[in-house]
Order: structure tokens, then sequence, then C-alpha cells
């Protein structure tokens, strides 16, 4: 009997032609799948910064989120991180993902780059090739063009050997060649970024996959390659395809932004997200690719400098994979709104027009068949508009569109948003607050006498430790003639310093973009004295021209002014407990360890042991109590930690921590972190996060929702379709409890509420016999399902505020 996965494979693969290829082109319009045009939605999910374990769920939520296709980068640098030597096993398996993604019969979207910024370290490039002679990465340069040509070929022939592409019935119908290379083409001098743009088209185009390249931000892209764009607004800063046959796409549209320690969380609207892809949309765009539709998690050392391990956790799946409303399901109206278009959207004529001096309509009409789509723009961010259109009045919120799919009824308006609100909560489930399961190993201060790599200079940091470390230790024997106080003054731009004389704690200090100084009074001794400065890197840099050339490390050192640059240096690349892996069970029986006293040091290796919750739901450390350093769980490492770096609000970047559930054992896993600051692990929680408070807020002038039957959207106006509330608990969950109900005139909103003047005394009874113990429920406006009308003549809301258990 044939499994369950391999029934949805076997079911996706017919669909997909198994047998066949699928003929992927494009014009002016859109890309062309069979013969059939198109209008794609497209989110980023990228494998690395999930579990296998979690694709098949992800994939599925972002289907039923209305996705069409699953765009990823292909990270060469987790590949091939030691030349020639290639791994596709684990969370590096992509080819596992994309049969993922065809197994869920969606298309895939194959950015190979291989430059690929991304925010993951070095750009995605392997470190070995700023060791190649010559080199110059991504420019018209003899050895880059050949180590990124056989890397590129080796992606393409392994894709090919699995019939991955769509002309050979597999799910990838587009691939990318470089990413946002306009920024930096300038930089290089006598054309070479120009040529190289020519050269990495043709030799993508030449490796014949069957199915169309693409460039983003490359306004130069060689036909046949599609120039497309990336930003936040591409439905008003895109200046559009260079030719008019190719179709107008977005490859990123950012659903948050990038996030570095130090930084506020940048929160991007539901509402101004469906804008601009409908606004995207109306000026002729057919492709809308969500920049990350899931971000994720930077495991390891693979976030680029300064970058936060949670990666876009804003995203309409956020870190853990949890559904984030209303962003998820807002954006799943507007693309079943779109689709009522689709006929007159791929095939009418096109005209726009003026409704007033921020408001236009763009009007698709078919040709012959009738079929009529309509996109009414009110641009103005602050006033409602009055504006007719075919001789009928609509009322357009600031800054919002209404989408009339057959050019006379809104089925959808941006800026009303109808879906469901949730919160996220943690919940202890375990606390480390037992001085007797901890245990204790204070990493070695090295001496230069310890030290086997020498040289008469500071050293790179990057060119020394060659991305196998964020740590380079610089030691000096440094003689002085009597007992006293002297001035050390270092002079970085790595990212962290540490220092030490004769192996006591003397400074810290952290900085930038820029270089910072570390200036401390030391006491030195009669005779040697030993300098121990320990240079800390928080993720390589990741993008800008000459990326080879970039540097960072130790710059400076003097005492007493005395300058100490040239004298000779002794290194060691990483820390001890790092060589000796003492954050795995096997590596950790290599040192001794100490009980901890609960007293804290810099420096300082903790571990402990721990059973896994039950239960399903996503898990996270609470590192709020410690400082910096990285964490390991049964020997993988989940990330960096820079909670004492805290943001302009004086609140950590990042608090939370992501285990994945598949790196646990039932009982008896090993966790291990490095503090290289004063953190305190007996304050350390193990969390599960759910879904807590589910939250619905319509008034009467909302638009109900985009009316879906089991053969897809099916919109008729002659439906009672009427505003409603819908609530719906994660699964396995129910409503257990009404926090608050008011049918009336409710202030605030979802996050601060109150009743207002007008209010239906019952509405919390009505509300919870319709929910309780159900895992979703629905409730009418205007007044159908509350029997009366508490204040006639006034417009009214709906908000309930629920909780699921």
């Amino acid at each position: 009997m044939l499994g369950l996965f391999w029934l949805v494979f076997l079911a996706a693969a017919a669909a997909f032609g198994c047998c066949h290829g699928r003929n992927v082109t494009y014009d002016g319009r859109s890309l062309i799948i069979d013969g059939q045009h198109k209008v794609l939605f497209s989110g980023s999910i990228h494998y690395p910064r999930s579990t296998p374990e979690m694709w098949p769920s992800l994939i599925a939520k972002a289907k039923q989120g209305g996705i069409d296709v699953i765009q990823t980068y292909v990270f060469w640098n987790l590949h091939e991180s030691q030349q020639g030597q290639y791994d596709f096993s684990g969370r590096r398996d992509i080819v596992r993902f994309l049969r993922d993604v065809q197994a869920h019969g969606l298309y895939a979207c194959l950015r190979i780059g291989p430059f690929i910024e991304s925010e993951w370290t070095y750009g995605g490039l392997p470190f070995w090739l700023h060791d190649v002679p010559g080199i110059v990465f991504r420019s018209d340069n003899g050895p880059f063009k050949y180590h990124m040509q056989k890397w590129v070929t080796k992606v393409v022939n392994m894709m090919k050997s699995e019939r991955l592409y769509a002309s050979q019935g597999g799910p990838i119908i587009l691939s990318q060649i470089e990413n946002e290379y306009q920024r930096i083409e300038s930089a290089f001098p006598d054309e070479k970024g120009s040529r190289y743009v020519r050269w990495a088209a043709g030799m993508a185009v030449g490796l014949k996959t069957g199915v169309p390249w693409i460039m983003c931000s490359q306004q130069d892209a060689p036909d046949p390659v599609i120039n497309a764009c990336n930003g936040f607004q591409c439905g008003v800063k895109f200046e559009g395809p260079n030719s008019p046959n190719k179709p107008s796409m977005w490859t990123e549209n950012w659903t948050s932004f990038l996030q570095r320690y130090g930084q506020e969380v940048f929160l991007r609207s539901a509402t101004d997200i469906a804008f601009h892809v409908a606004l995207f949309i109306a000026k002729n765009g057919s492709y809308v690719n969500y920049y990350m539709y899931h971000g994720g998690t930077n495991f390891g050392r693979t976030a680029a400098a300064y970058i936060i391990t949670s990666y876009y956790d804003q995203a309409p799946l956020d870190e853990f994979g949890l559904i984030r409303q209303p962003l998820w399901g807002h954006l799943k109206e507007l693309h079943a709104a779109i689709r009522l278009c689709t006929k007159p959207l791929l095939s009418g004529a096109y005209e726009t027009y003026s409704l007033g001096k921020l408001q236009d309509a763009y009007v698709f009409k078919g040709k012959s068949s009738g079929d009529c789509a309509a996109f009414l723009v009110n641009s103005d961010n602050t006033t409602n508009a009055r504006v007719r259109f075919q001789n009928v009045s609509f009322e357009l919120p600031p800054m919002s569109i209404s989408i009339l799919p057959d050019c006379k009824n809104v089925a959808f308006n941006t800026a009303k948003v109808s879906t469901q609100y949730n919160t996220r909560s943690m919940t202890v489930r375990h606390k480390f607050d037992s001085t007797g399961r901890w245990e204790e190993y204070k990493e070695p201060i090295p001496s230069f006498s310890k030290t086997k790599l020498r040289a008469k200079n500071l050293l790179d940091h990057m060119s020394t430790t060659k991305d196998t470390s964020d740590y380079l230790w610089y030691t000096l024997s440094f003689q002085h003639d009597s007992d006293a106080q002297a001035v050390l003054s270092v002079t970085s731009d790595a990212h962290v310093l540490h220092s030490f004389v004769n192996g006591g704690y003397t400074g810290y200090a952290f900085g930038g973009k820029k270089n910072f100084k570390l200036i401390n009074t030391v006491r030195l001794n009669n005779g040697t004295n030993n300098i121990s400065l320990l240079s800390v890197m928080v993720g390589f840099p990741d993008s800008g021209a000459y990326l080879e050339h970039k540097t960072a490390g130790i710059r400076s050192v003097t005492i007493q002014n005395k300058d100490l640059n040239n004298y000779q240096w002794g290194y060691q690349v990483g820390l001890s407990g790092e060589s000796s892996r003492i954050f795995t069970e096997h590596g950790s029986n290599k040192v001794q360890w100490d009980r901890f006293l609960g007293i804290h040091h810099r420096l300082t290796w903790y571990k402990t042991l721990f059973d896994a919750p039950a239960g399903n739901d996503p898990l996270a450390l609470n590192l709020g109590s410690m400082g910096k350093g990285e964490v390991w769980v049964n020997g993988r490492s989940i990330g960096r930690y820079w909670v004492s770096l805290h943001t302009p609000e004086l609140r950590p970047s990042q608090t939370w921590y992501n285990i994945p559930r598949p790196f646990l054992k039932p009982t008896g896993n090993l966790l291990v972190l490095l503090e290289e600051e004063y953190g305190d692990p007996l304050r350390i929680t193990l969390d599960s996060i759910s879904i807590s408070k589910i939250c619905g807020h319509v008034s009467e002038s909302h638009l109900p929702p985009v009316m879906q039957s089991p053969s897809g959207v099916n919109y008729n106006k002659d439906l009672a379709r009427t505003p409603m509330v819908q609530l719906h608990c994660p699964p396995e969950r129910n409503i257990s409890r009404i926090l608050f109900s008011s049918f009336g005139t409710p202030s605030g909103d979802c996050k601060n509420y109150a009743i207002g003047n007008c209010h239906l005394s019952n509405s919390r009874a009505i509300v919870e016999k319709a929910c309780l113990g159900k895992e979703k429920c629905s409730i009418r406006l205007p007044e159908q399902d509350f029997g009366r009308d508490p204040c006639p003549g006034i417009p009214k809301t709906l908000l309930i505020d629920a909780q699921c258990t």
C-alpha cells in the first residue's frame, strides 16, 4: 500500500506532468506555462533556515495562503565550505526541499546567485574564494568567473539529474543569476561590471535549463534574461521591464526588513504590503514574491555582520512556522480577490485615468468577452476619497486600493482588514535555576608562549580565521622595567574586543561599521608581561564591491604611547572549547568541568542536561539573563546571542532563541552556552510558543470575506455576503474564553479596547454561545446574529477578543 506522502507526491506529479515537461516562456504580459498566461504569487522560504521536518508544514501553509511559487536562494558556502567538498545533507538537502514543493503542487524559483547577500555571512560566497590568486569577486575576472561557472553548472546539472526543472516535469519555473548587481556595477572600471553582467547572463542561458532566467535590480539585464524589482514599493519605483517583450516581476517584496543587534524590529503593516502588491498588479505586474514569507533562523554562525539570529520573524509565517495574523490572512484575501480578475488582467486591454488629484483607476477590459476588472487607487495617506467610476460612487479609505473584479462591485479593499489578529505567547516549560544542574569550564587565556602562529605585524582577522571561528587571539610577550600602571590603547575594526593582561581581565569594547577603541589602565609587572587580546566578529560582511578586499581585526596597540604593532605577535584561531568541540557529548568529555557555584566570569562555558517538554508546540530558550555568546543543543548551534546590546528603546533585539524539536531527544538533551560577558544561566528558561489569543475587529463598512469554493474562488454578488468576524484557533486548540465582546461602538482596536457609548449588553453571551468550545466560528454583521440594533442609525462595529487553549 502506498504511503500518504507518495500518494500526495504522485498526485502532484500528475498535476505537474510527471512524464513530460512543461513549456515555460514569457511575453510582455506574464510568464506563460503550457500556453497559459499566469499571475503568480510567490513566497521566499530558505531551506537552511528551518529543518527538513518543518518544510512540508511551511509549504502547505504558504499554499493555503494563496502562494503559487516557493522561492529560495542556493547557499554556496553552506554546500562547499571547503573547496571541492560538497554537503547536501540535512538542512542543506535542497533536492528534498524542492521535492516537498513539488509534492504540494507548487512551482519553485531557484535563485542560484551565487552571490546572494541575504544577510548571510560573506553573501553566500565560500571564504576559500578569498585565497584564489588574482581573484576579484563579481567582475569580469577570470578566476572568479571560472569558479562561479563551475558552481552554477554543478547546481544546474544537479537539478537536471533530479528532473526538477519544469521543462522536465519538475517544479522549477524560474532561475536567477547574480543578485542586485546594479548597486555595485559602476564600482568596476573599464566596463568590467557591464561585461560581467553580459557574461553571467550568457553563461546562465547557455546551461539550457528550459526555463527563463531573471536578474533582480538589474535594469541592463541582457535579453533574454528578465530584469526584476526588489524593494518595498515596486509599484511606484520600478522602471519596468527593459524590453516590451518581458513581464513585470517583483522578486523581493520586503515583508519586514533585516535587523541588526542593537536595532528595533521593523514592522510593516498588512495594509501597506497589500496596497503595494495591488498597485504593482494594477500597473501590469504579474509576479510578486514576498521576501520573506517565512524567514526562519540563522543557525550557527551563518548570519552576516551584526545580523540577529532570528530572521524576518515578522513575515506571514513567523520564525517558528506559526501563522502571523492579520498579515497572512489579509494577503490570502488579496490573492483571492486578484484571482477573480485573472481573465481580464491577462487578456484584456489596459487603460488608466484620473479620478481625482491623488486618485486613479486602472482598468482591464476583455476585447470580446466583456470581462472587466478595475483597481481604484487612493494615494492620499490622510483622507478618505469619494470617487465616481462608471457613474457609480465609491468611498476609498486613505492609502488604499479597491479591487472590482467585474468593474462594478468591490471584492476587496487593501485598507480594510477583516482577518483576525492573533497574539503569540511564551509559556515556561523548564527552568534551569538549579546550580547543581550546571557545570562550567573557564576558557583558558592563551599567552604568547602557547601560540604557534607568529607574525611581526597585526594580522587580519578574516584572512586568518578563514570563517572557521568568530574568535582570534592576538598575544604578545612584553618586557617592562617596573611594577606600574600603564594605559593600554587598542584600535579595532572587528566587532568586539576583550583584553587580558597577565591572565586577568582588563577591558571590553565593541563597535559597528567604523573603528572603535578600547582604552584602559592596566597593571604591569616588573619583567615579562603577557598581553592577550581577543578579537571577535559577529558575522562577516555580506555585500559591497570588492568584498574580497574587506578586512577586520586589531589595527594598532600601544602601551604608554609605545607602538607595539610591529612586535612579534602570536595568534590562536578560535577558542580551546571550540577546537575540543566541548558543545558535543564526545567533546565535552575532553575537558574538566567544574560545578557552577553561581559566580559569573568572562569567557565561560556552561553546560547542563534537560528533557524535551511534551507536546508539539515550538520551543525557544529565553536568554534574557545572558550577555553575549553562542548556544548549542546536542552539538547543534542554534545561533549567536547578544542580549546585552540594547536597542534605543533599552531592550534586547532578540530574547528568545529557536530550538527546533527535531534537534531534541526525549530525555538527556545537552545544552551548552559560551558566555563572553557576565550572563546568569540560572535564569534561563525553556519556553513553548503558541498562539494564545485571537481577535476580530470588523465594522459594517468592512467587506465580506472573498468567497471560496472547493473548485476555486467563486465571487458572486448575489450571495448573502455580509461583513463578519471570523475566529480560528490553531490546530488542536479551541476557543476557551471570550475575553471581550462588544457590538456597537467599541473604542480602540485589538491591542487596546474598551466599551463605547453604544453597546449591546448581551454581546458576550451571544458570542460565547456561537464560539465557546469550537476551533472556529463566524459572527455576521450588521445585526443578523445579534437580534436587535443597540443604536439605530449609527454605524456599528463588532470587536471580539478570545483565548485559545
